[in-house]
């Protein structure tokens, strides 16, 4: 398939507009949009073809509750290594929208799979949570398309996480997502907005 200006274009629209969401709307997400996104993540490229990612879809009004109540515990945590005036800045940040989303998505990593063989990480072993990360972000892209935003939470303790949703030991978290429309649309990473850190430019060089 030859594809066009048209594609180019709408993609870097997509990856413009993608950004890590934080408010959302509490409108449920139909069905038929989960199950599209759900083929998207299929499609998502992986490590000897072995599709490592795990989903579980958190609809359990106590599970969520557990795992607001990790992540409430994590970000204090993360928040007293700041001075004063750095703690004061952090403290004002929305770093999840764990409350508002009307999705919960956990995605972990198989780290023993049985699908492909072992093939391409036998001196990387790591490749597989690359591979998460790959579908991980083919779905925050397909979201995207669909009008929805999509945040990862990463303050939490996974250990923690993976005792509530009561995982096999060979399950590694690997993201705890939110999912849902978006509160409004932005083009500039909030972090950036906010003056906690800008964008810079990727380092790409020739040797």
């Amino acid at each position: 398939m030859e594809l066009t200006d048209a594609h180019r274009k709408a993609l870097h629209d997509v990856l413009q507009w993608r950004r890590d969401v934080r408010h959302f709307l509490p409108d449920p997400i139909a069905p038929e949009t989960l199950a599209v996104l759900r083929k998207a993540m299929d499609m998502a490229p992986s490590v000897g073809n072995a599709r490592p990612w795990r989903v579980l879809q958190v609809t359990t009004p106590a599970l969520r509750d557990a795992v607001i109540a990790n992540f409430e515990a994590a970000n204090a945590a993360a928040g007293a290594i700041y001075d004063d005036e750095k703690r004061a800045a952090y403290d004002q940040l929305k770093l999840a929208g764990l409350r508002d989303a009307p999705v919960h998505l956990a995605v972990f990593t198989e780290q023993t799979p049985g699908e492909g063989h072992g093939l391409g990480r036998q001196s990387m072993p790591e490749m597989l949570n690359y591979s998460t990360v790959s579908a991980i972000h083919t779905l925050w892209l397909a979201a995207r398309a669909e009008n929805l935003g999509l945040g990862w939470v990463s303050i939490l303790d996974p250990d923690g996480i993976a005792r509530i949703l009561n995982v096999p030991d060979s399950w590694q978290l690997t993201g705890y997502l939110c999912l849902g429309k978006a509160a409004f649309d932005d083009d500039t990473p909030l972090l950036h907005r906010q003056d906690w850190q800008e964008n810079t430019a990727t380092q790409w060089r020739e040797i």
